[in-house]
């Protein structure tokens, strides 16, 4: 029976102890989340689809963890369970983790040539490409999918979930620059190439509004909201058009397109290179 199998059984079994089956089980799936030979969501043809599998995987790990304690001494004391020790990384991993308070969960993968400013954290089930930079206070939340030479800049929460399990998670393609103090939730996908601007929010229940191409993105039950390839999106408003808020000129906040990436915009962010 292979791997995939025995997740979805053990995970779907409510023993009122835990053999040995389900430690074996996680940590094979745990190595495997390691070293990037699972996800919890890959690309096909253009189109990402969530591992269902790998998500009541890492759900199983919770499940059958005990309590257990990780103080580092008795000024800093921490308690977590015992399937998820801090990942174990060597110097020829080639990660940079600048000292100062970073952390980051074991079960998720860290690819070669990324830098970590302190103080960050990277949670079970992410995936971060090769070459990418996680500045300061910067989140990458459970099953969070980060590309290759991704910016994720001081202050970025990129959301994760884990449940339900069927859910999308967040999706950061290649080459994506995510400013100051941004935040991604509810499985949007930003594609390959699009600029963040400090301070956009995106989520699923903001409708995006693409000023070059007279287009509004949105999330429906069928598909999560996308951010399209190359795309620089900012922080905008729009005027409320009817009833107390009209009458009060209040406005809400939208996402805005405003260009897309050109040679001045790449100029820009090339300066960041310096840093890796």
């Amino acid at each position: 029976m292979d791997l995939q199998q025995r997740i979805e059984e053990l995970f779907d079994a409510q023993p009122e102890e835990f053999g040995r089956e389900y430690f074996d089980a996680f940590n094979e799936l745990r190595e495997k989340l390691n070293r990037g030979e699972v996800r919890a969501a890959v690309q096909h043809d253009q189109t990402w689809v969530v591992n269902q599998w790998v998500k009541k995987g890492i759900l199983l790990g919770f499940r059958i963890g005990a309590m257990k304690d990780v103080s580092i001494n008795e000024s800093f004391v921490f308690y977590d369970k015992s399937t998820y020790p801090l990942k174990r990384i060597r110097l020829e991993d080639n990660i940079r983790i600048v000292p100062g308070g970073s952390s980051i969960r074991d079960g998720c993968y860290v690819g070669r040539g990324v830098v970590c400013m302190p103080p960050m954290y990277i949670n079970v089930g992410a995936y971060v490409d090769d070459g990418t930079l996680i500045d300061s206070h910067a989140l990458v939340g459970s099953c969070a999918q980060i590309g290759k030479r991704v910016h994720l800049s001081a202050g970025a929460q990129i959301g994760g979930v884990l449940e339900p399990v069927g859910s999308m998670p967040v999706i950061i393609e290649d080459d994506v620059l995510v400013g100051g103090n941004c935040g991604v939730y509810e499985g949007t996908i930003v594609r390959q190439g699009a600029i963040l601007g400090a301070g956009t929010i995106l989520t699923g229940s903001t409708p995006v509004y693409d000023l070059v191409k007279d287009a509004v993105y949105r999330k429906t039950e069928d598909a999560p909201l996308v951010i399209p390839e190359n795309a620089v999106v900012v922080p905008g408003s729009r005027a409320i058009t009817k009833g107390r808020g009209h009458k009060l000129g209040l406005s809400l906040y939208t996402p805005i397109i405003v260009k897309y990436r050109d040679a001045k915009t790449q100029s820009a962010i090339q300066l960041e290179d310096s840093l890796r």
